[in-house]
């Protein structure tokens, strides 16, 4: 069989940089392992990709998009824990200097084996296993690797000590003040973010699942613990695979419905598994097979410290089972770990009693004949945030925060302490954070592979890649069946027509035979075809070839470009 002489993957690989889709970086000075490039056509599957999740998560109303920087303060990374735990472990052969992520040489000797201590893996690696590049069996001692790239803000000896971000969370996290102002001081609501992210892997590998700069879609959705969204599920009626904790009563693999799963506690929060349900939808939508994604809960064992639940969407492809999504319920963690090393009171939210509540507390109260003065038309908010203080100060003055972020100093005379009976309407609390994070280079590989079909035509190889709609490179490809006689002209003038649509975009090859110009757009996965021949000329009308049966009708052009608009090409067939 023509297939037959190398494997799928390498196949599929070498179409990806044959057709301009994902190439090595930097190739012609010998490449850089971890990068890779997305040519004219893998740049627009790209866009379209990150299109695709945007308007699906900012389609729920209460969702925002934002964009912070890539480079990142040092100081919000220790907050976050990045600088002193964002580690693999590394090893090196003694006999090569090669080095390796020290988990990854004793896969399948362990059933978790980034989850051991470098103590741990030592002792597997000490078993005899042989390294990659040579054979030999002489390691270094296990190590832990920070896998941040670190850089400076500012010149010389000034500079600020920074990274770049290994994640888009933290720059969400510090615009939340921004964003609880915007949706009124009322949760719940999220932020998405998409962009670039940079981890120095130690030993990148399988193409675009390990990369040292990936491209990433990440959503922060901020709720209260004490009254959490409780979606309806009833719309997903389907079974999805899902692998509970392995060390819980669910151990084992299961075929079931999100809202089963979560009446049974398998799932243990609801809004958890309303984003479960929500990226199955994203993951089908742009070209997932869904036979061929599972859920895998985190172990107890596995779990960050500060998590509730986590949830990794796995999808299958070339390269086995690969986490492409991660879904987790990271709690107050973060906010209260950024308000702990910023002194910020503004990472807060209020939760208001539906009763009102009495305690006896200390309290600052105002004396408005100081504050009136001091602070004019501000006055009455300075009061406000007077009343709502639930720490007070032990010594003056002191930097009251106020409702809309500014601040005010308090003075001794502006304050008298007491000690009273108050009446509480409502109190502040950190927010809890449920995370689905995206890593969208694994997502558009999985596409390509799902989409991938290989098959004969007229005795030949022939490769098809049956992209969705919503993320194909181009809508149509025009073709003038000749390029004479004023055929290039018209598909010229077909092109334009169809760029200048809203949504729209179309491509044009005159080059070579019109056999090998519909496999180039198969494999690219245009899913329409116009050709502009001699009966074009005379009554402007055009053969339309769909790209999944390669089936051929003749219709006007300017049915041809109104269908494409409305996205109802079929209904010509």
């Amino acid at each position: 069989m023509p297939f037959m002489s190398e494997r799928r993957v390498d196949r599929l690989t070498s179409l990806l940089r044959r057709r301009g889709i994902v190439l090595p970086s930097f190739e012609m000075y010998g490449g850089v392992s971890g990068l890779i490039d997305y040519g004219p056509v893998g740049a627009r599957i790209r866009r379209k990709v990150m299109d695709s999740w945007i308007d699906h998560w900012t389609s729920h109303g209460d969702i925002v998009e934002v964009d912070s920087p890539t480079i990142t303060p040092e100081q919000v990374l220790v907050a976050s824990g990045h600088v002193n735990e964002f580690n693999d472990l590394m090893v090196e052969c003694g006999a090569c200097t090669s080095a390796f992520r020290a988990d990854h040489l004793v896969e399948g000797r362990y059933e978790n084996p980034d989850s051991l201590s470098p103590d741990e893996v030592m002792a597997l690696l000490s078993q005899g296993v042989e390294c990659p590049t040579c054979k030999e069996s002489k390691w270094s001692d296990v190590r832990a690797m920070n896998l941040m790239f670190r850089t400076q803000i500012g010149a010389m000896g000034g500079g600020r000590t920074a990274y770049m971000r290994p994640e888009t969370a933290q720059g969400m996290f510090m615009l939340y003040p921004a964003l609880f102002r915007h949706f009124k001081q009322r949760l719940p609501f999220g932020a998405i973010q998409t962009g670039k992210g940079y981890r120095n892997e130690i030993s990148p590998r399988q193409g675009m699942i390990r990369l040292r700069e990936f491209n990433m879609a990440e959503l922060e959705y901020f709720i209260d613990p004490e009254d959490p969204p409780c979606p309806e599920l009833s719309a997903w009626g389907e079974p999805v695979a899902l692998i509970p904790d392995p060390d819980g009563e669910h151990a084992g693999e299961h075929s079931m419905r999100f809202s089963e799963a979560l009446s049974a506690g398998i799932v243990r929060h609801p809004t958890v598994a309303w984003f479960l349900a929500r990226t199955m939808d994203f993951l089908i939508s742009v070209g997932i097979d869904p036979l061929r994604v599972r859920f895998r809960q985190h172990a107890s064992s596995e779990m960050a410290h500060y998590a509730d639940d986590c949830w990794d969407c796995e999808l299958h492809g070339e390269h086995g089972w690969v986490e492409c999504v991660g879904i987790a319920n990271r709690t107050c963690h973060d906010l209260l770990s950024h308000e702990q090393h910023s002194g910020s009171k503004l990472l807060r939210a209020w939760r208001q009693f539906g009763e009102p509540r009495s305690e006896a507390r200390d309290v600052l109260a105002p004396n408005g004949a100081s504050l009136g003065p001091a602070f004019k038309d501000r006055a009455g908010d300075v009061m406000e945030a007077l009343q709502n203080l639930t720490e007070i100060p032990e010594s003056m003055p002191f930097e009251l925060t106020l409702a809309d972020g500014s601040t005010a100093l308090i003075t001794d005379e502006m304050v008298t302490r007491r000690s009273e009976e108050v009446t509480l309407h409502g109190e502040w609390f950190t927010p809890h954070v449920i995370e689905p994070a995206f890593g969208i280079d694994r997502i558009i590989w999985h596409i390509l592979d799902h989409c991938y079909t290989e098959t004969e035509k007229e005795g030949e190889k022939y490769s098809i890649m049956s992209l969705s709609t919503s993320v194909s490179p181009f809508d149509v490809a025009i073709l003038p069946l000749f390029d004479k006689d004023g055929m290039g002209d018209v598909a010229s003038e077909i092109l334009v027509r169809v760029n200048s649509m809203p949504g729209l975009r179309g491509e044009m090859d005159s080059s070579k035979s019109i056999g090998r110009r519909y496999a180039r757009v198969d494999e690219i996965g245009v899913p329409w075809a116009i050709t502009v021949d001699h009966e074009t000329l005379e009554n402007g009308s055009v053969t339309v070839r769909r790209r999944d049966d390669q089936k051929q009708v003749r219709a006007s052009v300017d049915d041809v470009v109104l269908n494409l608009a409305a996205g109802t090409v079929s209904s010509l067939f």
